[in-house]
């Protein structure tokens, strides 16, 4: 233990108990001691415990954590990157960059993360692969915040997968989905080396795990840190631990890289705005997985689907507008039972929950219906049974 981490220490109460998040009764402890990011701690602490420790000689601030949350094969050709030559060529491929990834943690059997062609980590690497998980010259670091033996390092929800291979995924020939889609899938810097730093288990991110992940990444000697999380709410950069981080990282050379978030189109609804923070947006490619849908008047509208039938769907079905947005449980009518039911986007449950909540039923297919905001975007889902995702103009055409 450093002295700075007693002095961190001196600030604690001696012998109190304080609440946890979980509502149990714990000693008042230190969660992390953080080096890099900033000066400062991660404890948990009562409110009254906060107020006697503001009154200490050398107290700056104190703010309560929040949790943030999680935010193909044809994008680098999208891009204009092409093999043995222009960007691609001259940056290497990335060879010799190390990106940090602060996510849900990897699969490191998947095929995006083979090291064959892979050279050693470069010699400034001073990561770790903790103990039990399989790591090899492309995936050169796995950790866990916080360090529990039944945090495993493994990708529950796939999301840090995903996020891992769009960035360094190797080339990996032969990519589909369900079919649909073919192609090579690769990243955008298939050379380069990737660290793993798991925080974010069902959706949730913990701000103090997060400073953790960058303070060790900072050490560890990755060039850049790509984060796909963010806070639901905009906070002044001084309070936004991020953007603390970030800033810190920027001042070691790291380019910290960040989701801009899933929400919009209103305003104020990007993410990680720190000028210090690269921003990054999703975009509308120029491919689409297409599904039409031919109405009784010889109407065609075309959707987005990924739904692989063994047999053509060619005959005719009575449409039913549910006029809901068909959450588990409420769909009743029987009514329901050889038809096609019209639901519409939002409440509380994904496209694909409500596909299940009209298969339960006895429904053979879904339009979905999306909401005006969503523009032309639609979704392609992996559904349960025919269905489509349709645009709110194309939708009301339908209706009508």
């Amino acid at each position: 233990m450093t002295d700075l981490d007693n002095y961190y220490l001196s600030f604690l109460p001696k012998s109190t108990t304080a609440i946890s998040s979980i509502g149990n009764e714990v000693p008042a402890s230190m969660i992390y001691s953080y080096h890099n990011v900033m000066k400062g701690f991660a404890a948990i602490l009562t409110a009254s415990q906060v107020k006697e420790m503001e009154k200490k000689p050398g107290f700056v601030s104190a703010q309560k954590q929040s949790i943030l949350s999680l935010q193909t094969t044809h994008s680098p050709s999208f891009l204009g990157l092409q093999p043995n030559m222009g960007l691609w060529k001259n940056s290497h491929y990335g060879k010799g960059v190390i990106i940090g990834v602060i996510d849900s943690g990897i699969l490191p059997d998947h095929p995006s993360f083979s090291d064959v062609g892979m050279p050693p980590p470069p010699a400034k690497w001073k990561g770790v692969c903790e103990p039990n998980f399989k790591c090899n010259n492309k995936l050169i670091g796995a950790r866990s915040f916080p360090q529990l033996d039944n945090n495993s390092q493994i990708d529950e929800t796939r999301h840090g997968t995903h996020t891992a291979s769009t960035a360094v995924g190797a080339f990996v020939k032969g990519a589909n989905v369900y079919g649909n889609a073919n192609g090579t899938a690769v990243g955008v810097a298939p050379l380069a080396h990737i660290a793993m730093y798991k925080l974010c288990n069902d959706g949730r991110c913990d701000e103090s795990d997060i400073l953790a992940a960058m303070d060790v990444a900072i050490d560890d000697g990755v060039d850049i840190l790509s984060m796909s999380l963010g806070d639901e709410d905009l906070r002044p950069f001084h309070n936004d631990t991020v953007a603390i981080g970030a800033y810190r990282a920027m001042e070691r050379g790291i380019l910290v890289s960040c989701a801009a978030g899933n929400a919009g189109p209103s305003r104020s609804s990007v993410r990680n705005t720190a000028p210090w923070i690269l921003t990054v947006g999703a975009s509308t490619v120029d491919r689409k997985i297409k599904v039409t849908v031919k109405l009784g008047n010889r109407e065609e509208f075309e959707g987005e689907s990924i739904y692989s039938p063994k047999i053509s769907i060619l005959r005719f079905f009575t449409l039913f507008n549910a006029g809901k947005n068909c959450e588990p449980g409420s769909l009743t009518d029987p009514a329901l039972r050889g038809k096609i039911v019209i639901c519409q986007a939002g409440g509380g449950a994904p496209n694909v929950g409500k596909g299940q909540a009209v298969k339960d039923i006895g429904g053979v297919g879904m339009i979905v219906i999306n909401k005006k905001e969503d523009g032309v975007t639609k979704s392609a889902d992996v559904h349960v049974l025919p269905a489509l995702d349709v645009s709110a103009t194309d939708g009301s055409k339908i209706l009508a």
